[in-house]
Order: structure tokens, then sequence, then C-alpha cells
């Protein structure tokens, strides 16, 4: 356990560096370099970058806990990830022009600028920060699973925790979104290395190989290998819109979003056309679980999502270099994820909040701030992550479905001449208290449909009828956003 956790200091040490590095000779208090690295993020930046961001802890240690546990309900992340993209090859391009003429940062910029309204601006930037350190915990959890099972206990969960997550504040702090794309160039690398070798060794020594691991679980368990039947572990309408609410969710994430600010639309279609290629990591991401499936007990683990880990651990008998792979690669997931949700989240708060409160702020004071908040939604989402229960994938799903509040008020920019701030925003804050209600405080919800899109139905009702009813805003404006 010794090699891991050297293996896994190393590994965090270059992060660091690399991260750094990347901000150095750079304006430090430069706005629009911080935010969207001076518009210029190259195509290969761009793919390591949204992959990166995309596959994260849920992808390396969420995935194999629901393969192992769920079975078949673990193809949504492959569904997901299929298809989560391309809705930005139609409103990237658009977005990217609409941003470079008004000089946009952030997805609250943009709502500004086409509603006119500050408390909608303001409202974003709430729901926003509260899902962004939600889906924080979820990469911090992630990481310190990793340190704390591989290394049996030797660095605490709190410890681990407190090491990775310290580290992407520092680089993201000092050198904003060039800091987290270049990070994410050596992270997303070593996430494709460990899953295709780690995933595939896994398979062949505890099964003999892919045919002979399913043929196994078909034979002791066949429902557990299809989606709604007999001895399946999700319904058909659980499935399927769980894979809808993040397909349409996927892009409204507003650090997702913002990168249609940080490169032309030309790189925005391609980075989207060859998307799919990273998406292959999915494959042997899955399989780490599957492969645990009459090896492991479930009684064994606290959380199915600890189940890469400890199965290498105590089924394994695997080598010092096998534990710091996969150590790493499951770093590498948390932390690519993590920076770029870091600095979304720090762009967001002080963009759509702080200059609501402080609309004079100068340049300056706004980075300040942008930094001081990387820190602040950091120790948060840290807090939440040492003393939350919530799994990996749960912590997803109840994200997203707060997140795909956000469609109908960014499609009705973009093609809707009509929308209003005022539907704008009753729908939002429909949609939101909606799915609010049934992910935390039914904890289920009618016809087993995810509480997202429950939520996306209201918001869209109400968006449309709002805005027929209300003042439309500028129709110069909006005949420009529809134009673009």
């Amino acid at each position: 356990m010794v090699s891991c956790s050297h293996n896994d200091g190393a590994y965090l040490a270059l992060a660091l560096v690399i991260g750094i590095l990347a901000g150095r000779k750079r304006d430090f208090f430069y706005l629009e370099e911080f935010t969207i690295a001076h518009r210029d993020l190259a195509l290969f930046m761009m793919w390591f970058m949204m992959g990166g961001t995309i596959f994260s802890a849920f992808a390396f240690l969420g995935g194999p806990g629901w393969a192992f546990s769920r079975g078949a309900a673990s193809y949504y992340v492959l569904g997901y990830c299929a298809l989560g993209l391309l809705p930005w090859y139609v409103i990237g391009p658009k977005t990217s022009r609409i941003g470079e003429k008004y000089s946009l940062t952030c997805m609250g910029d943009f709502a500004q600028v086409r509603y006119g309204s500050r408390a909608l601006t303001a409202l974003i930037g709430v729901i926003a920060t509260f899902a962004f350190i939600q889906y924080l915990c979820l990469q911090i959890k992630g990481a310190a699973y990793i340190f704390n099972v591989l290394t049996e206990g030797n660095i605490s969960y709190n410890l681990a925790a407190l090491l990775t997550y310290g580290i992407v504040i520092i680089y993201v702090a000092t050198g904003g979104l060039r800091a987290a794309a270049w990070s994410d160039v050596l992270q997303s690398g070593l996430m494709i290395v460990v899953t295709w070798s780690v995933g595939f060794t896994l398979v062949n020594r505890l099964h003999g190989g892919v045919g002979a691991m399913f043929q196994n679980i078909a034979a002791e368990s066949p429902g557990f290998l299809q989606i709604g039947v007999e001895g399946s572990k999700m319904s058909a309408n659980a499935y399927s819109t769980a894979i809808l609410v993040s397909v349409l969710g996927f892009i409204m994430w507003p650090h997702l979003f913002a990168k249609s600010f940080a490169t032309t639309p030309r790189r925005i279609k391609q980075t989207v056309l060859a998307y799919p290629l990273f998406a292959l990591i999915m494959v042997p991401v899955l399989f780490m679980g599957f492969a645990a499936i009459g090896h492991v007990q479930p009684s064994d683990i606290a959380s199915s999502d600890q189940i890469v880990p400890y199965v290498i651990t105590h089924s394994l008998g695997a080598s010092g270099w096998l534990y710091g792979l996969v150590g790493a690669g499951a770093l590498a997931a948390a932390m690519s994820s993590a920076d770029a949700i870091t600095h979304g989240a720090a762009v967001e708060f002080v963009q759509d909040i702080y200059r609501s409160i402080k609309p004079n702020a100068t340049e300056r004071n706004i980075v300040t701030a942008m930094r001081g908040s990387v820190v602040g939604i950091g120790a948060i989402a840290l807090y939440i992550a040492l003393y939350g229960a919530a799994g990996l994938i749960q912590l997803l799903l109840g994200a997203y479905g707060s997140i795909v509040q956000f469609a109908p008020l960014v499609y009705g920019a973009l093609y809707w001449k009509r929308s209003s701030k005022a539907g704008a925003i009753a729908g939002l804050v429909a949609g939101v208290g909606v799915n609010t209600y049934y992910q935390v405080i039914v904890g289920s919800s009618p016809l087993d449909i995810n509480p997202g899109i429950w939520g996306l139905v209201v918001n869209l009702v109400i968006f449309v009828a709002v805005s027929l009813l209300t003042k439309p805003s500028d129709q110069g404006i909006a005949e420009e956003f529809i134009n673009a």
C-alpha cells in the first residue's frame, strides 16, 4: 500500500504543478482570462476538458458501483454519455457567437442580456451554486473513497478529501479556466489508460473473459442484466427518464454551457463529433463493477461506490503498480471534474450574485472575488462530502434535477421571440420546487418518473403561459439571439 500512496502523491504533485504553470505569464487580474481563457482553447484541450469534466468520480466509482449493485441500470451511464453532448452541436455555435458579441462569460450573463433581469440572473446563480456544491461533493467523496480503501485506512477518508480537493482549489484559484484545461489534458489521458487496462485485467483474472463474465451473471440472475423485468433493479420509466433528464440537463450545467464562450463555433462542432471516442472508456469502467459479482458480497462493503478499490484490494491480489494505477485513475476522474465545477461555481456565483449586490465592482475586485469563491464554495462542498450520506449516483441525479430546469429559459432565449423574464423566473422557480419536493421531501415520484422530468414539465407549462400573459423582453435583442 505504500507504493500506492507514493504513486498517488506523485500524481497529485504533478497535477498541481501543471495547473499552476498553465497560469504563468498571464494577467492575474484579467477577467476574460480567468473565466474563459481568452476565448482561445484549442480543439484537443476542449476534447480532453469536456471528456474529463463529464467522466467524473461517478463514472469511475459510481458507474461500477451501479453495475455491481443494480446491473442493467448502470447502462444509464452509457446512454447519458452517448447522447448528452448532442444538443451542444446545435446551441453551442449560436451561444458562442452571442458570447463574443456581448463579451459574455457565464450563463447568468447570457440571461441578463436576453431577458434584462437581475432577479433572474441572481436566481440562476443561487440554483447553480447549490447544484455545483452537490456535484462537487460527488467528486470529493470519490477521491476520498479511493485513498481510504486502497491504503486500508492508513490515509483517512477526511485527510484524503482535504489533500485532493485542496490541490484543486490551489491551481484553480491561481490559473482559472486555463489551469483547469491543462490539468484535464493530463487527467483525462490517464483515465483512458487506467480504465482500459484495469477494466480488462479484472475481467480476465476473475472470469476469464467478457463473455464468460456475463454468462456467469445471467446464469445466477437473468433479470439483473435487463431493465423493467422480474429481477431487474430499475423500472423502465425510472431508467428512461433518468437518461432523459441527464441528456436535457447535460449542457445546462453552467460550467459546460460557458465553454461555448471559451472557443469558436467550429471547434464546438468538432468537439461534439469527436466526443464519442472519449465515451468508449465507459465500457471497461462498467466491467469493473460486473467483474466483482460472485467474488464480493454486498455486505463486505459499506457502499457500492467502493467496489473498485475493494475488489482490487481483497479479491485480486494485485501488485503495487496496479494499486497505484487505480488510485491515480480515480483521482484523475474526480479532479478533472472538480476543477471545472469549482471554477464554474465561482464564476457563476460572482457574476450572478456578487455583481448583483455590487454592480460597480472593478475588474480586479471581480477576479479577486472569484478566487475567494473558489475557496469558500470548496470549503462548503468539502464539509458536506465529509458529513453527508448520499451515494455518488444519487448526488449526480439530484443535481441534474435542478440543473435541467434551466433548459426552457435557454432554449426560449435562442428560439422563441415571445419569451419573457417573468415567464423564465416563474417557470424556473416552479420547476426547481417540484424537483426538490419529490427528490428531497417525498423521496419518490409518481409513476417512478425522475423528479427532474416532473419539474421540467411544470416549468415549461408555466414558462410558456406566463410569457404569453406578460410583456416580452427587448424584441431587438431577442431577434439577435434567434438569428445568431
